[in-house]
């Protein structure tokens, strides 16, 4: 048991979402001075998108900490770092409405995220996910939330769970090589060039799977959009 308060506590949080919108999942965790995690704490949210997840992360991680010790909290979400930052203020003072008249997305969870910020001394600091030598407290968030979205099961310290693992989507599977299509000698295989080739990413980015990549990671075109290249959608080949 902790004798005295901490000064200042450390902390990170993270979202997934294995489809934007498909099966999502949460995840928060506080670290000791060393930075070691000490506490954290991941659960499901069913089918959700990845904003929703993101936010969620931040409002379990809010209330599950002592709004009266300053916090530092670590997150590779750019949209729900600026949404309370840098939105916020603007939405409330427009009744809850976008700069162009709409109502904000996610307004539940960004009031409640508002009402546990009160009073309190809060730090975001952006981290980029995915990092070699990254940051270790996003990391572990992010494996925490890529698992809860997984298998739709709640976990963590006070549940006795080991670290999460490796998202089970972080590993490259082999793709048989594609077919070239009968009687067009030298026509173009199942994968084109344009669909096959991978580039460096000028800003960071989602994949489809609900992980994130940084500004000059390699990412490929995905049927949705750009991400990790073993995320691409395997391509088909025709009988004929």
């Amino acid at each position: 048991m902790i004798d005295a308060m901490p000064e200042r506590v450390v902390a990170a949080c993270d979202g997934a979402s294995k489809g934007n919108p498909g099966p999502a999942g949460w995840a928060w965790v506080v670290a000791e001075d060393d930075e070691i995690p000490s506490r954290w704490e991941a659960g499901p949210l069913g089918r959700a998108t990845n904003n929703i997840a993101e936010l969620t992360a931040l409002e379990r991680l809010l209330a599950a900490t002592d709004p009266d010790v300053p916090i530092e909290i670590r997150m590779d979400s750019q949209y729900a770092m600026k949404a309370v930052t840098t939105w916020l203020p603007g939405w409330k003072r427009n009744g809850w409405r976008t700069a162009a008249g709409k109502p904000v997305a996610n307004q539940e969870l960004v009031v409640r995220i508002d009402e546990l910020l009160a009073g309190r001394t809060v730090e975001f600091r952006y981290v980029p996910a995915h990092q070699v030598d990254g940051d270790r407290l996003n990391d572990f968030a992010d494996r925490a939330a890529s698992q809860a979205a997984t298998v739709q099961e709640p976990a963590g310290s006070e549940l006795g769970s080991p670290e999460p693992p490796a998202a089970p989507d972080a590993v490259p599977t082999r793709r048989a090589p594609a077919r070239k299509r009968p009687g067009k000698a030298g026509g173009r295989a199942g994968t084109s060039a344009s669909s096959s080739r991978t580039i460096k990413a000028k800003f960071p980015g989602r994949c489809v799977c609900g992980r994130s990549y940084a500004a000059g990671e390699s990412i490929a075109k995905n049927d949705q959009g750009w991400g990790h290249p073993e995320c691409r959608t395997p391509e088909r080949t025709d009988a004929g």
